[in-house]
């Protein structure tokens, strides 16, 4: 792995981006171009958890890819779309240094967990957004993310919502009566949205696994490729599901912690990122069921 410092991505260094690249070597043909898993920890847009950061980015640096962790803007600084922004603008540094990192810039996943799920999510839905992309001074292409990996993510204004977090990024919007509607991903995802792989528990307390299916519901009506794993157990804020991750036996649930694993076989089938022994199924980023 090169070893590369913490890149600040604003003067006061509160929002900065780890990354974790691995070396690249003639023993290895995959390692000429690696896809790439951008890391966004949850928090409620009021804090940013360790145990989604550095932990996520080590499991999928293990299966090969690239990874960065983000820490994004929070508490009075997260008001939609301040983490949006942050989140573009480090899209970008990653495309424009993919070819010293050895990234392929068009297979860099988005993978949140909780509000970083939302995050992730804006992103899918809102990376060709005008005002957005003039606000992040960036363009839609270094914006556009290739795949979006949603842990227990926050999707809703509605009915289903997680207050916490709606109410943060809905900070300073207070008289703007379409700012519940804007937060509410799952009405703005169409044909422009990556594909997606879905992660969440029934018995999620905090969540509601709604969430998630509200957003596959979008996905499969725009025709968009998805896969989601619900487990039927499982607290809120899981991350790797295992003992590392763990305050304690409510946070590990080894049925969820398959959502590592085969999140990472996914993202390989959707990126190319196989063998020629591999199943040669279509890629999912050009193959649709209807047209």
């Amino acid at each position: 792995m090169i070893n590369l410092p913490r890149i600040n991505l604003t003067e006061d260094g509160r929002v900065n981006v780890t990354p974790y690249v691995l070396d690249v070597s003639p023993e290895m043909p995959l390692s000429v171009k690696r896809p790439a898993v951008l890391v966004l920890p949850g928090g409620g847009y009021n804090a940013l958890s360790d145990r989604e950061g550095e932990p996520i980015a080590m499991a999928f640096a293990a299966q090969g890819f690239h990874t960065f962790v983000l820490r994004y803007s929070v508490r009075e600084y997260a008001s939609f779309p301040n983490p949006l922004t942050d989140l573009m603008r480090c899209m970008k540094l990653i495309k424009e240094n993919s070819e010293q990192w050895a990234v392929d810039p068009d297979a860099i996943a988005v993978c949140g967990f909780s509000a970083g799920g939302h995050l992730a999510a804006s992103l899918g839905v809102y990376w060709n957004e005008p005002s957005i992309l003039a606000q992040a001074g960036v363009t839609a292409e270094e914006a556009k993310p290739g795949a979006l990996i949603l842990c227990y993510p926050v999707i809703t204004a509605g009915d289903n919502r997680e207050s916490t977090t709606i109410q943060t990024a809905a900070r300073g919007h207070e008289n703007e009566p379409d700012i519940l509607n804007v937060l509410s991903l799952e009405k703005h995802a169409g044909p422009h949205t990556p594909p997606a792989y879905l992660a969440h528990t029934f018995f999620d307390p905090v969540v509601p696994v709604e969430n998630s299916l509200l957003f596959a519901s979008a996905l499969a009506e725009a025709d968009v490729p998805f896969e989601i794993h619900v487990t039927q157990d499982g607290n809120h804020g899981l991350a790797l599901g295992t003992h590392l991750t763990s305050f304690g036996t409510t946070l590990e649930c080894s049925k969820f912690a398959a959502w590592v694993q085969n999140s990472g076989d996914w993202m390989r089938k959707l990126f190319s990122f196989v063998s020629s022994g591999d199943t040669p199924y279509p890629s999912a980023l050009t193959r649709r069921r209807h047209g």
